[in-house]
């Protein structure tokens, strides 16, 4: 490699992307495209890096798989900054067994961690987790270190691991201030943000305040009985049943708990499952089914006895029973919780990350669209979505992916 190249790449690693720049700005060979390619990428110009590391890659030789190969992960972490989710998985998995096979260990590493990173954003965290392995994060250099732990801590936050989530990102923003690298930096200090904002409401005889992720852990291990409407779950310290594909049994769950430990008028139920103002017998019956039904699904944590008004909850393990809530409720609540990253993102990447279908997500971004609550840029392949504002309460309770059990 000549000394220009060599210079550029320096300067690189160190965050002096303009010198970098200046060293490689008039050459059209394929390192220095490659350098053209990540120091645009930091700039915050992804077409044109991601243009620029295509270029490369086509331009190295047959005998240079290995600098192919890292233009492949170079381009693969461009696409997860841009929240293009659809990338082909196997290229980048291809390109991790080049470098592999010729013992390019910190470039190795890099391809894992941005695997890990596009699957904790997806909430696949046990294998994000099983790709990073039991490895010592300690013998990779500074921005690698802080890149690792970073996935480390969005696998605690996911899993509502409050101190470990801590624990690694006070080791990323160490790691971070050593490679000197502003982006890094800021990119530590946005993530450790979450950890102070509200993540939910809980709401309690009548009474509701603000909880941070903290508190969230604390009530889950605490014996109380919790109906989660940001995971459209009820818990205990026992036992978990998900309603995420049974509405009208949450929605009941939910006015049940909130009326603890009174109980919930038929009236009142029967408005909130049925949307319905008239209660006339059909709806009793209707009722009487659905809570049948519900009594059955919470069989292991809790009871629903008939009342002379209605029905009242009776948990069976837990001295106190809580609704958790989304900071701000609204529709679509968890699409708004990916956009809330600040990311521009497509409906295909969305569609991924919620795991649902493509035609559902455009629904959805269409009618917040109408409601002034996201934006879109672009046409056709290319448009993406933001939110025109960052929200007050971006809740990581509504993100994809389970939160104790990975």
């Amino acid at each position: 490699m000549d000394s220009m190249i060599t210079a550029a790449a320096r300067l690189l690693a160190t965050g002096d992307l303009l010198g970098a720049l200046k060293r490689v700005a008039l050459r059209d060979d394929a390192p220095a495209l490659a350098l053209r390619g990540i120091a645009m990428a930091q700039l915050g110009e992804l077409a044109r890096a991601r243009a620029l590391l295509k270029s490369a890659a086509r331009a190295f030789g047959p005998r240079e798989a290995v600098a192919r190969a890292r233009c492949i992960v170079a381009e693969a972490e461009i696409a997860l900054v841009s929240r293009d989710l659809a990338g082909p998985l196997k290229t980048l998995a291809d390109a991790r067994a080049v470098l592999e096979t010729h013992g390019d260990r910190l470039n190795v590493a890099h391809a894992r961690h941005v695997e890990a990173r596009r699957l904790v954003l997806i909430g696949h965290v046990n294998q994000a987790e099983q790709l990073l392995g039991d490895r010592d994060a300690t013998r990779l250099p500074p921005p690698l270190r802080a890149a690792y732990e970073l996935v480390i801590a969005g696998i605690a936050i996911r899993r509502l691991q409050t101190k470990a989530a801590r624990v690694a990102l006070q080791r990323a923003a160490d790691a971070a201030m050593q490679a000197r690298i502003p982006a890094l930096v800021a990119e530590v200090e946005s993530v450790s943000r979450v950890m102070e904002m509200p993540a939910a409401r809980l709401i309690a005889r009548s009474h509701e305040r603000l909880v941070r992720l903290e508190d969230v852990e604390a009530l889950y291990a605490s014996d109380t009985l919790v109906v989660d409407a940001c995971r459209y779950e009820i818990r205990d310290s026992r036992a978990c049943v998900s309603l995420a594909s049974r509405p009208v049994l949450f929605t009941l769950a939910r006015t049940l708990c909130a009326n603890w430990p009174g109980d919930a008028s038929r009236r009142d139920l029967i408005a909130g499952a049925f949307r319905s103002k008239e209660a006339d017998e059909s709806h009793r019956a209707r009722l009487r089914v659905e809570i049948g039904r519900l009594r059955s699904a919470l069989r292991a944590i809790a009871d629903i006895k008939a009342t002379g008004e209605g029905f009242a909850l009776h948990p069976l393990h837990s001295q106190a029973a809580v609704v958790l809530a989304p900071p701000v409720e609204e529709q679509h609540g968890s699409l708004l919780a990916l956009l809330a990253d600040g990311e521009a993102w497509s409906s295909s990447a969305l569609a991924i990350a919620l795991g649902t279908g493509p035609r559902t997500v455009q629904r959805a971004l269409e009618a917040l669209a109408a409601a002034g609550k996201v934006q879109a840029f672009g046409r056709g392949p290319a448009r993406k979505w933001m939110i025109p504002s960052m929200p007050g309460f971006p809740s990581t309770l509504l993100l994809p992916g389970p939160l104790m059990n990975g």
